[in-house]
């Protein structure tokens, strides 16, 4: 809270506190500020106060001023990969159009492009900044504890206490990976009618890398790439930075809008499709098998790839339908990993592919990384081969399960609903208030949320929001949250 008291006067302390989350990316590029009048009751300050402190973070060149719309966080060369990167030609926010009622899809698909996609190190920052010890409802991850096992050190312990370490350390690793490893996924992805031998498996630095090699090896700047909107804000500004133009795919909770998927083959020629079939981020949607077989007959009909990121994979229910498994690794990539289960940091993930396109591919990881790291990989084997991981897996889905029943009865009692099915580890909560606004008064409480805003290619008003499931289960979160959400 601000303190009269301070050796700093209000007005100081209050852009101070802005300034920090500007420089520190919790308030992204493009963001707006409360009003005046929001900031000075928020704060319980003067209005005067509070214009004294915006006149000061524009003095530092740290917001602008827009005529009749209010303070921007402002957009600069160090913000992030994607200022000044987007192409001009690059497609329509289909997602908004969707919302806009009754245009057509030639209609909103001749759209002005949008601006540039959300600043994607504004959310990894906003996501793995410990702004309080309270649980974080915007996080992108299950909390340590969860993930807290006694196996993962033990694996550990034998890979490094053999002979065998000398060997693997003191020499490059195998190209595509630890052999151990790609036979242990091989037979993993069997479980899931994924068919891949090792030799079709490239070991990755976590799922993200894989999506990255992908891109890199399959596309060239100014080509078109499907990405799902809702959808992750880091894949928008990675691509984005690669010179690729998005074209935003409308995400429902049965797969993709076929009909809009139809025309961007028709008019912008794609080469790559980015989904998430099984437990979609945010909306925690799965694909039905109808949508799977109507988007690969479109990839087949207009010869573009399709990058299927199955990072919730050890969490998803048990039948799921995956594009890689109708299609046997065609004309579809499956991408996946091992943070979101068992080690974030471990930053162990994989690819898998059609024989045709391991040597591309293998090419692009050695020109960015060389080979990988075999220890953790060799854990990780072991864990996978002893069935370790298995068992911890469906301890967390346990654990998740109860965690979500709670979460949902606490979200419901405080007037949200869901805008999807809850599923999987994220809710898709609808507030019924401006959630970039939301998440600024929140933060002053110690909580980071996830606002909607950080989910669509071009940042506008939402309502919406991510909760993660696993750490909503506080009560005191939730009154909090209605005491600011009456309070207006």
């Amino acid at each position: 809270m601000l303190m009269k008291t301070s050796s700093q006067s209000l007005t100081e302390q209050l852009s101070a506190r802005f300034a920090e989350r500007i420089r520190t990316r919790l308030l992204a590029p493009g963001a707006r500020l409360p009003s005046v009048r929001q900031c000075a009751q928020q704060q319980g300050v003067s209005p005067s106060t509070v214009v004294a402190a915006y006149d000061q973070l524009l003095a530092e060149g740290l917001v602008e001023a827009r005529k009749n719309r209010g303070f921007f966080v402002r957009e600069t060369p160090a913000s992030g990969a994607d200022a000044g990167t987007r192409p001009p030609d690059s497609a329509p926010d289909a997602a908004a159009a969707a919302h806009e009622g009754g245009w057509s899809v030639a209609h909103w698909i001749a759209r002005r492009p949008p601006a540039s996609p959300v600043n994607a190190t504004a959310l990894i920052r906003g996501m793995f900044h410990q702004v309080s010890n309270k649980p974080q409802p915007g996080m992108g991850v299950l909390p340590p504890e969860w993930l807290e096992s006694t196996f993962m050190a033990a694996a550990v312990r034998k890979v490094t206490s053999t002979r065998a370490l000398h060997e693997f350390s003191l020499r490059y690793g195998e190209p595509l990976g630890d052999g151990g490893l790609r036979r242990a996924l091989a037979r993993k992805l069997a479980a899931l009618s994924v068919p891949a031998s090792p030799e079709q498996i490239i070991t990755t630095v976590g799922a993200t890398h894989a999506l990255d090699i992908v891109s890199r090896s399959l596309l060239r700047p100014g080509d078109f790439v499907m990405v799902e909107e809702p959808g992750w804000a880091v894949e928008f500004a990675r691509l984005t930075a690669l010179g690729m133009r998005l074209l935003p795919m409308p995400r429902r909770p049965d797969g993709p809008d076929l009909e809009v998927m139809a025309r961007y083959c028709e008019v912008h020629a794609p080469k790559l499709y980015v989904s998430v079939s099984v437990l979609h981020n945010p909306t925690g949607y799965c694909l039905s098998p109808g949508s799977a077989h109507r988007v690969l007959q479109l990839a087949n009909q207009h010869g573009f790839h399709i990058v299927e990121d199955d990072t919730y994979s050890h969490i998803a229910p048990p039948h799921a339908s995956r594009l890689c498994a109708l299609d046997g690794l065609q004309r579809t990539i499956h991408v996946s990993g091992f943070a979101k289960i068992l080690a974030p940091n471990w930053r162990v993930g994989f690819l898998a592919a059609h024989p045709s396109l391991i040597e591309q591919l293998l090419d692009t990881k050695l020109l960015g990384t060389l080979t990988t790291p075999a220890l953790l990989e060799k854990a990780l084997a072991l864990c996978i081969e002893q069935g370790q991981l298995r068992r911890h897996a469906e301890r967390i889905r346990t654990r998740l399960d109860a965690a979500r029943s709670r979460s949902v009865k606490l979200a419901l009692a405080a007037g949200c609903s869901f805008a999807a099915e809850p599923a999987g580890l994220f809710g898709w909560v609808d507030t019924g208030v401006d959630t970039d606004e939301l998440a600024q008064r929140m933060l002053d409480e110690g909580y980071l949320l996830a606002p909607g805003a950080l989910f669509h290619a071009e940042r506008k008003p939402s309502t919406l929001m991510r909760i993660n499931f696993a750490t909503t289960q506080d009560a005191a979160f939730w009154r909090k949250y209605s005491e600011l959400v009456r309070r207006g």
